[in-house]
């Protein structure tokens, strides 16, 4: 299937998603330069088809957050040293483009700003609970790394398309360079490592008021155009589902929070319709133009993920 117009209205979610994204992220960023230069991810990766999808990085940004928020270290530093109360969508912005150059943009570029976010998380440090925690902590960028990257493969594989256990093991070993450069120093290479991670941070995991704040938050904040905006809480919504099961019951998160059925079939429409729109001026198109490959390669061109046998 080749890329489309925006005709239907699961087209205008994922386009409306990416547009949303692209404003005011922050200083612009080149993914059309230096020409030829790859990056950190190759163009047939997982990650570049993965990280293409506005509704899969919605949906798993979402879970990622959740996640994060309920390692108290981690929550404190995102609630207490960012502007993530007062300006969550610029925030959310900030943080998505931060994985587009890391997986789209030349390595050159990518590796610089890498290093400016190092920089930022040096600076930042608390105490939760009378025991200091600095943001450069290796079990924090760990944990942070570990999170986003289960919240997006679970969002594409829920949504979009189902990622096997050879996919998810793939997609983990494709991110290590960039985990790498953000100072992880472990990184977890495949579903069994997230998997084993997930297990040991459990113990440390508490609710927190701050998580249903930050969903609050989001539902009400200005992230889809005024004609989209019934869809967005559906969106959240998707979002939270991702999350474990133990998990969410471990956080208190109830049934207010979870799709009904019929959403849950809306929610991957609109995923599957994001898969085959080539947003023109979006990092993974310009990052195709970069490297003399066609604006539509990622949406149709290539062979379709394997399904899970």
């Amino acid at each position: 299937m080749t890329a489309t117009l925006f005709s239907t209205w699961e087209d205008q979610i994922g386009a409306a998603l990416m547009r949303r994204f692209m404003e005011g992220a922050g200083a612009p960023v080149d993914f059309r330069a230096p020409i030829g230069e790859p990056a950190l991810a190759a163009p047939d990766s997982l990650t570049w088809r993965i990280f293409k999808n506005p509704v899969a990085l919605f949906a798993g940004g979402i879970a990622a957050v959740i996640l994060e928020l309920a390692e108290p270290r981690v929550r404190s530093g995102v609630w207490d040293h960012t502007t993530f109360r007062t300006d969550p969508v610029a925030r959310m912005k900030r943080t998505g483009m931060a994985a587009m150059v890391t997986a789209y943009a030349a390595r050159s570029v990518s590796t610089r700003m890498i290093a400016r976010v190092r920089a930022m998380h040096a600076r930042v440090s608390g105490e939760v609970s009378g025991a200091p925690y600095t943001a450069s902590d290796p079990e924090l960028l760990d944990w942070v790394q570990v999170t986003a990257g289960f919240g997006f493969a679970e969002a594409y594989s829920t949504y979009v398309q189902p990622l096997s256990r050879a996919d998810r093991d793939r997609y983990y070993a494709e991110a290590t360079p960039g985990a790498t450069l953000y100072g992880v120093i472990d990184p977890a290479g495949s579903a069994a490592d997230v998997e084993a991670r997930f297990a040991a941070m459990l113990p440390k995991l508490e609710g927190s008021q701050i998580i249903f704040d930050f969903l609050t938050i989001v539902s009400r904040a200005p992230i889809l155009p005024a004609p989209l905006r019934p869809v967005q809480n559906m969106m959240i919504r998707a979002g939270v589902e991702l999350t474990p099961p133990h998990i969410r019951t471990l956080l208190g998160i109830g049934d207010r929070w979870r799709l009904r059925s019929w959403e849950r079939r809306l929610v991957k429409l609109a995923g599957a319709a994001s898969d085959r729109i080539a947003i023109p001026g979006s990092p993974p198109v310009e990052a195709c133009r970069r490297l003399g490959l066609p604006t539509t390669w990622l949406y149709g061109s290539q062979p379709r993920l394997k399904r899970p046998i």
